[in-house]
């Protein structure tokens, strides 16, 4: 029983998990990520679109394996570090305009998660804040 708690309270205070991430501009909530670990690095992955009529959108405008591949089930955070309280060193997806950002991400408190994505230094960028799915 001690362990079973002892997992769920790690997850509370963990980065990994499903997020639900909400564009910083509208406020719209957009879909769930979930960020997972591989080989010691974090990852995040579209696994919904909560928007019915975006559910079958491509990343047009990206280049590379992702072009044309639907959005839904793209992983869009890529190969982050743990460094000291934030996980740094890899990078995001913009699925919309088909770019990649340096990206850096932390936990706020234990339901809402910092992502921000930006060019050159985090000075150039833009943030958004993400809620834990329950």
């Amino acid at each position: 029983m001690t362990a079973v708690f002892s997992t769920v309270n790690a997850q509370k205070n963990s980065v990994l998990g499903k997020w639900k991430s909400i564009d910083d501009a509208t406020g719209k909530e957009l879909g769930i990520v979930h960020i997972y670990e591989e080989g010691g690095k974090i990852y995040g992955k579209v696994i919904d679109i909560l928007n019915p009529k975006d559910r079958d959108k491509t990343c047009n405008n990206c280049v590379g394996p992702d072009n044309k591949q639907p959005i839904l089930g793209l992983v869009i955070i890529q190969g982050l570090i743990k460094d000291g309280e934030e996980y740094s060193g890899g990078k995001i997806l913009d699925p919309q305009h088909g770019k990649y950002y340096k990206c850096y991400i932390n936990l706020e408190n234990e339901n809402k998660l910092k992502v921000r994505g930006y060019i050159g230094i985090s000075l150039f960028g833009r943030t958004q804040y993400w809620h834990r799915v329950k």
